[in-house]
């Protein structure tokens, strides 16, 4: 078949739209994350922008206010709590440097075998070397890239404001790319719409919110460098099945280890009974409620998403999956198979 005049333009044409799609990716991939982070915060504020602007008639003085007041949320605990983190993360690796594990493996398994305490000893004492070189290793990292992650903060708050300001026209400019009918496009946005409440609300602000009241825990039974082990609760309670336990636990046992045991009772029953139950409240009211979806699928896109896109990808990895999931049940249910049927 002979190739005429208009197969070349179409070719041309789509040849100089995958070239300009190439250089676009390039161009945005150092600043990508920066710019999904800036459409996140704004989409888990926008409840509140549109509080706000029900009393200030300007959407770019309502956009321009809520920005403020997250720059300040994010900056103001950056500024003041960083000098604290960073001393803390210090003291706790100087701490495990110096701490005893043969003794007190010793006094939590008193009958337990030498050949037993020997490689509980080891095992303890290279686990804990690992997680505190490596927060010490970020800490350090965080400190001499400070100006990029800086600007990265200024890109996010850009996107931020400009995607509260515009939130109709993105709204209008994306439904004008889908190739789906009105139907089709309602029954899909309500569903991505749950699934992104469901984890950012259920999974994201209710884990961050257990892992302040496991802070408070710290701080009020006067547990050593509370900061840093509340900012590894919050991160760690996001994160579905494994949650703050994997640090109030050792806790209680350090606080065994050092001769308060009443101490250790009332500090493990604050946690299991209060830390735990804003867990089940809140992921039980957003996640299971509202999409049904498998804590196993969070898990795993929450793992496969922190590897590939840093800390980001918690809230990432599972989304992707989520749609991705979403995409199939609706070709299955007929939703989208119209679409490719044509």
């Amino acid at each position: 078949m002979a190739i005429t005049e208009k197969d070349v333009k179409r070719i041309s044409l789509i040849l100089f739209i995958a070239l300009l799609a190439a250089l676009v990716y390039l161009i945005l991939k150092p600043v990508l994350l920066s710019i999904i982070g800036g459409l996140i915060l704004a989409y888990i504020f926008y409840p509140v922008y549109k509080w706000i602007r029900k009393g200030v008639k300007s959407g770019a003085l309502s956009a321009a206010l809520i920005s403020i007041l997250v720059l300040a949320i994010i900056m103001v605990p950056i500024w003041f709590l960083l000098p604290m983190m960073s001393q803390q993360v210090f003291e706790l690796f100087k701490f495990t440097q110096e701490l005893d594990t043969n003794n007190l493996v010793r006094t939590i398994f008193p009958a337990a075998s030498e050949q037993l305490i020997s490689q509980l000893d080891a095992t303890i004492n290279k686990t804990i070397s690992q997680i505190t070189s490596s927060l010490l290793s970020t800490m350090i990292d965080f400190l001499i890239n400070f100006a990029v992650i800086s600007l990265h903060l200024l890109l996010m708050a850009f996107v931020f404001f400009f995607a509260l300001k515009d939130e109709s026209r993105l709204r209008d400019f994306a439904a004008g790319l889908s190739p789906l009918n009105k139907n089709q496009e309602n029954q899909l946005v309500k569903q991505f719409k749950d699934i992104t409440e469901s984890l950012i609300y259920g999974q994201v602000v209710a884990g961050i919110l257990q892992g302040v009241f496991a802070g408070i825990g710290f701080y009020v039974f006067g547990v050593p460098n509370a900061l840093i082990l509340t900012v590894a609760a919050m991160v760690l309670s996001v994160i579905p099945v494994i949650g703050p336990s994997l640090i109030y636990l050792p806790v209680t046992v350090y606080l065994i280890a050092t001769g308060n045991p009443l101490l250790a009772i009332g500090f493990l029953l604050y946690n299991v009974i209060l830390v735990s139950s804003v867990d089940s409240i809140f992921r039980s009211h957003f996640v299971s409620r509202r999409t049904k979806m498998h804590q196993a699928i969070i898990l795993i896109g929450m793992i496969g998403g922190l590897l590939i896109f840093g800390i980001l990808g918690l809230i990432l990895g599972p989304l992707i999956l989520a749609y991705f999931i979403t995409f199939l049940k609706a070709y299955k249910d007929k939703t989208l198979s119209s679409l490719f049927a044509s």
